[in-house]
């Protein structure tokens, strides 16, 4: 190996993931740093920083490290300004030991402006089912993505609206509401409850675009 002030001498600079394991994993996390970075790298490498994010003790690091963060609010998640039913897509990355990639597919609804809609776009829904949820604000908590209602229609293209009581979806989206926290301008982390409880969950969004 060539000595560090050799002229062909090159550092290898870590990547986005890296840099946010690290982040992470300092004492305590610094939440305006995770913030900044998330808020300076282009769409594709903030969802790579994101998918670097394996197993529920690093996700639970983020979530707790953002507890202080202000309330999310519909508006975050979908403009205020976005058309009914013009889907917005957030890719996502949950903290479960295999199918860890998905997508939430959210939109306003054409008569109401206190709740959204949406659905988990992933590979399994064949057998899971979509995951509608609706959207609601809870106060201090800020937006809580609920399984337990689902839309009365959907947009066009979006899959056949069905509930989370019946089949494996009970087993997978049946009583349980994810509470979100903002980790970033276009990045968000969610916890799952079920029965007022946390199960130990966790998943992470970065917004298209």
């Amino acid at each position: 190996m060539p000595p560090r002030d050799a002229p062909d001498y090159k550092a290898r600079v870590p990547s986005p993931g890296e840099r946010l394991v690290a982040l992470l994993r300092a004492e305590p996390p610094d939440r305006a740093a995770i913030a900044a970075l998330f808020d300076g790298l282009p769409h594709a490498e903030r969802v790579a920083a994101m998918t670097a994010l394996s197993g529920p003790r690093l996700q639970a690091r983020l979530y707790g490290s953002v507890a202080g963060a202000p309330p999310v609010t519909l508006a975050d998640l979908v403009p205020l300004d976005a058309p009914p039913l013009r889907e917005v897509i957030f890719h996502g990355k949950n903290s479960l030991p295999a199918f860890t990639l998905f997508q939430k597919r959210f939109c306003r609804p054409p008569r109401r402006s206190d709740e959204l809609w949406g659905y988990n776009h992933q590979a399994l829904a064949w057998l899971t089912g979509p995951g509608y949820f609706v959207v609601h604000e809870e106060g201090g908590r800020g937006s809580a993505i609920d399984y337990r209602e689902v839309p009365p229609e959907h947009p066009p293209g979006w899959p056949e609206v069905k509930p989370n009581d019946r089949g494996l979806s009970r087993f997978v989206y049946g009583g349980m509401v994810d509470y979100m926290r903002r980790v970033a301008r276009d990045v968000f982390i969610g916890s799952a409850h079920r029965g007022g409880k946390e199960t130990g969950n966790y998943f992470v969004l970065c917004r298209e675009g």
